[in-house]
């Protein structure tokens, strides 16, 4: 996989049916290795062991309803009485970061709720306080330390 801008972490790997697959420790279960995995991956761990995040307070690919429509959020990551703290859109290494990526945490968080709000390919991250309605987003020189 890509090497991403991100401090390297040793993960669970195996092959089967063919594929890859990676060991997720907040679903518990091993998933397909996609780009997008990859990023996820790190990503979590990053929040978990360089910013003192609790693994408990994770939630991955978790379902939400936005008009009618069923979507999967990437991260969401839940303060400690259970509310959303911070939503993170992750995507391929591949894939540039641009506007469309932003309005899709966005819209996503019209339902969430959340503190925070973030956007990573691994190669470049992005976080800011979630704008109020009619207010622009301010963006974050780095991730904040968890609040307890």
């Amino acid at each position: 996989m890509t090497p991403l801008n991100l401090p390297a972490y040793s993960f669970k790997v195996k092959k089967s049916e063919g594929k890859v697959w990676i060991f997720d420790g907040a679903r518990k279960k091993f998933v397909v290795l996609t780009p997008e995995e990859w990023v996820r991956q790190h990503f979590v761990n990053h929040l978990i062991q360089d910013h003192g995040y609790p693994k408990s307070l994770f939630r991955i690919e978790s379902s939400l309803t936005y008009n009618t429509l069923q979507k999967r959020s990437d991260i969401l990551v839940y303060d400690r009485e259970g509310k959303p703290w911070m939503l993170i859109e992750c995507k391929s290494p591949s894939i540039k970061l641009s506007q469309r990526a932003f309005n899709q945490v966005a819209i996503y968080n019209m339902t969430i709720g959340a503190k925070y709000l973030a956007v990573t390919n691994g190669m470049v991250h992005y976080c800011c306080l979630a704008p109020k309605p009619g207010q622009e987003g301010k963006f974050l020189e780095d991730f904040p330390e968890f609040e307890d």
